[in-house]
């Protein structure tokens, strides 16, 4: 065989220069060496193992295949002359250029010729003369051995997140990884992470193809992700001067993160470009859509194919390409046929998404749990369900006490913040969470004990927390160790920072427990959570205006309403008589149904309490059917009877005049059936000494309606009232507006539906805000009560129906959740299913299981 390839089969330098790419890949996958001339010159492209000392780091002149391809009749010349020239691909060694007549330079024990052995082992094998190409290539497992000892771990970027990371092992070069979600889940938002990691904390570039985002989209996410800042306002233009910093500092940095979007991409187009980019660490793919779209050609049963030339383009380019799909669909996935795929499905957790890590020859190898902060377009890092925690101080298949997991709760807590992806809480605060974190996951308790007087310190410190869900989770989770609620507040007189709550936290565990069980809370309307922001209109172009929509709509009232009560009016009349209590929501279970309340982590880092029912097996075979109402409380807007101007003192009344609207002091009336809740709901569970209660005018209609169809034997005697002219209209264009809106979006999903709801709480809850500061252009708790109980009186009125019609309600909770006893798939026909108002949302799940809260 000869030393090198015939004349015949040569190839010039222009030709080769064109095809470098495809050559070089034949060099890679199948040892294939060309000979390439120019004018009376020749070299020869070929394998490394041909010359394994290119192997080594800054031995010969090295250049990326697209420095590489514009020079290269220059680097040919060279080559010839006895100067190889190295090849490579971002930093990794793929190729190189030889003299094809080696001069005495090139010594035999540098140059290996065919038919010789090689470094590491490998052998040229003979193969079949009659072939006409190289070759091909033999290795032995010495070299394969030697090529991993090299190279390192075979892992590339990673998504910055630890828990996903670790189950992964990074994304790898050479491999099409796919994420794969249904819509709304947030695949999108795992690219995005990966993009980030890689370009602004490792420095390396990344080509970001985008099918369903545009650049502007993608550059406010990033934002958002970095800042925390809220994707939604954002979008609107309004960054905060913090934000603005964050931003000019992403324009430093270049050309990391290069962007290429537009509707009529191709994997194709993404392939061409991707070879350009020198030192190329990653390519995101964002999005294949399984939907069919003519506008869109990575979409539909273009999929398949897109997906080979994305694989193909892992391989030739040796970096890895993430790919993001919107469909969990396993026929789809399998068309796809990708190296690695992750899948990103919900839980019965709304805080916590589960990632599993599939890889295609070796099925599942892994699984991640993840929290979603979609607010904020990004995921942070959740850890692994409590009982799934193999690593928790209990160890795996033990119970975790309730110290342990007090303190686990704040090493989860605080991994926003050592991790860097968060700020806001002081340097020293930092560095001690990030020694609490280390000994919890050691499980050495000696050394949580240790820690925990300095860190409560430090937390002493914080004279306020981050207005973030994690800065909000933070605080809760250290505030069962007897952490000061200020830097303004000490501890008492002898006592260290480590007694009381926090100092048997560790080592009482019935302590520890009740401490937690104090930040642990049933959900009460006990506060309005607004922001001293949230009372400014929203900007023009804003998706819904709702606050703006609802002045308008008060204004527009000919009965010239008062919007605000003075001040010095509040603490006499009827405004101390007002409560959250007056809603009438029910808080109702069936007296013949356990029901358990059990821990809950609201996506925003709240602890609560949710519904766990067992129902007993006299109720025949059946499922829980989890009614979910849309719109509530915009839906009681249609029509709210209240009082626009001043409540007047109209004391005892002989009967309701449906003509006045107010609240009134009524005897609360016998409710004998067991099937349904009473129909004042929480109000008939706090009775004053006589056994009566406040309620709104909503209520009041509720119980004469209630009278006239004989459900109740006489209405309750009115003692007092303080009431106005009545008005059911004033909320109605509103009402309108908000129909409307939600029609245009729910189909939408996504950042503009979040924005809608934002914006629709805060209005409403605008109308009665409870901070003395807060500068609302509302002040009428009335009107807020009479919109939440009209909302209550509605709910428990269709579900009176369905019980009317021989359905079994288990519970009623709120203005928006009923669960009734039937037959699998088939929810009570009293309820309309759908997404508009009036309509609802019906969930099966078996009985025991934890019941959340709707999504809507």
């Amino acid at each position: 065989m000869s030393q090198s390839p015939q004349d015949d089969d040569a190839i010039n330098a222009t030709t080769a220069r064109n095809q470098l790419y495809a050559l070089v890949k034949l060099v890679e996958y199948e040892g294939r060496t060309t000979l390439i001339t120019k004018h009376r010159v020749r070299a020869l492209l070929a394998p490394l193992d041909r010359f394994p000392a290119a192997r080594k780091t800054d031995a010969f002149p090295a250049h990326v295949l697209s420095a590489a391809q514009r020079d290269f009749g220059d680097l040919v010349a060279l080559a010839a002359k006895g100067q190889p020239q190295v090849l490579l691909r971002n930093t990794t060694p793929v190729a190189v250029l030889l003299p094809a007549d080696p001069p005495d330079a090139l010594s035999p024990d540098t140059a290996a010729h065919p038919g010789a052995a090689t470094a590491g082992g490998a052998v040229n094998s003979q193969g079949n003369q009659d072939r006409g190409s190289t070759p091909r290539r033999l290795a032995t497992l010495g070299d394969a051995i030697s090529s991993v000892l090299t190279d390192g771990p075979a892992g590339g970027p990673t998504f910055g997140l630890p828990g996903l990371d670790a189950a992964t092992g990074g994304l790898q070069r050479g491999k099409l990884t796919l994420v794969a979600a249904r819509p709304s889940v947030g695949g999108s938002l795992l690219g995005l992470a990966a993009a980030r990691k890689a370009a602004l904390v490792d420095r390396a570039r990344v080509l970001y193809a985008a099918s369903g985002p545009n650049r502007d989209d993608i550059f406010r996410r990033i934002i958002a992700a970095e800042t925390g800042g809220e994707y939604a306002r954002l979008k609107q233009g309004r960054l905060t001067e913090h934000e603005q910093q964050v931003a000019h500092q992403l324009v430093q940095a270049g050309d990391l993160l290069m962007i290429d979007d537009g509707s009529d991409l191709t994997a194709e187009d993404i392939a061409d470009t991707a070879p350009h980019m020198e030192a190329l660490a990653l390519v995101v793919v964002d999005r294949l859509q399984a939907a069919a779209s003519a506008r869109l050609p990575l979409s539909g049963d273009r999929l398949p194919g897109a997906s080979q030339v994305l694989a193909a383009l892992a391989r030739t380019l040796h970096v890895p390409v993430l790919a993001i799909v919107d469909s969990d669909d396993p026929a789809l996935l399998g068309l796809l046929d990708a190296d690695v795929t992750l899948t990103v499905t919900p839980t019965e957790d709304p805080g916590r998404v589960q990632v599993t890590v599939a890889e295609r020859d070796f099925g599942t190898i892994g699984s991640a749990y993840l929290k979603p902060d979609l607010i904020h377009a990004r995921f942070l890092d959740a850890g692994a369900p409590p009982h799934e925690r193999a690593d928790s101080p209990a160890g795996p298949g033990r119970s975790t006490s309730a110290a342990e997991a007090a303190a686990l709760e704040v090493a989860e807590a605080a991994l926003p913040y050592t991790s860097g992806g968060q700020q806001g809480i002081p340097a020293a605060l930092t560095h001690e969470l990030a020694a609490w974190r280390t000994a919890v996951a050691c499980g050495n308790h000696d050394d949580l004990e240790e820690i925990l007087p300095s860190l409560l310190q430090a937390a002493a410190t914080v004279s306020q927390w981050p207005d973030t869900p994690e800065g909000h989770r933070l605080a809760a989770a250290l505030r069962p160790y007897g952490m000061p609620e200020s830097a303004d507040t000490t501890p008492a007189a002898g006592q260290s920072p480590a007694t009381g709550a926090a100092g048997t936290a560790l080592r009482n565990p019935a302590d520890n427990q009740q401490a937690t069980a104090d930040v642990i809370e049933d959900e009460e309307d006990d506060e309005d959570a607004l922001t001293p922001e949230d009372e400014e209109d929203e900007p023009e172009g804003h998706v819904f205006p709702a606050l703006k929509i609802l002045k308008d709509a008060v204004g527009r009232s000919k009965m010239h309403p008062i919007r605000v009560i003075r001040k010095e009016e509040r603490d006499h009349g009827p405004w101390p008589l007002i409560s959250e209590h007056m809603d009438g929501e029910p808080r109702w279970v069936h007296p013949d149904v356990t029901a358990t309340r059990v821990p809950h982590i609201r996506a925003n880092g709240r602890r609560v309490r949710r519904d766990q029912i067992d129902v007993p097996d006299s109720f025949g075979e059946g499922v829980l059917c989890l009614i979910d109402r849309n719109g509530s409380f915009p839906s009681a807007c249609s029509a709210v009877p209240l009082a626009p101007n001043k409540l007047l003192h109209t004391g005892p009344l002989d009967a309701y005049d449906k003509a006045g609207a107010g609240i009134y002091l009524i005897d609360i009336p016998e409710w004998t059936r067991t099937d349904m809740p009473h129909p004042l709901g929480r109000i008939a569970d706090r009775p004053d000494a006589d056994g009566r209660a406040w309620v709104t005018t909503p209520h009041i209609k509720q119980l004469v309606k209630l009278v006239r169809d004989n459900h109740l034997d006489a209405m309750p005697t009115i003692h007092d009232s303080f009431t106005g002219k009545a008005n059911e209209s004033l909320f109605k264009p509103f009402y309108e507006a908000t129909r409307k809106t939600r029609t245009e979006l729910v189909q939408i999903g996504g950042d503009p539906y979040k924005a809608y709801k934002t914006r629709l709480s805060i209005a409403l809850r605008l109308l009665w805000p409870k901070r003395p500061s807060q500068r609302s252009p509302f002040w009428r708790p009335d009107w807020r009560m009479s919109m939440v109980a009209e909302a209550s009186v509605r709910h428990w009125t269709v579900a009176f129906k369905a019980v009317q019609e021989g359905h079994t309600l288990i519970a009623l909770r709120n203005v928006d959740q009923a669960i009734f006893w039937t037959p699998p798939g088939t929810p009570p026909s009293t309820y309309r299913i759908g997404t508009g108002f009036g309509e609802v949302k019906a969930k099966f799940v078996q009985a025991g299981e934890t019941i959340l809260e709707g999504d809507d």
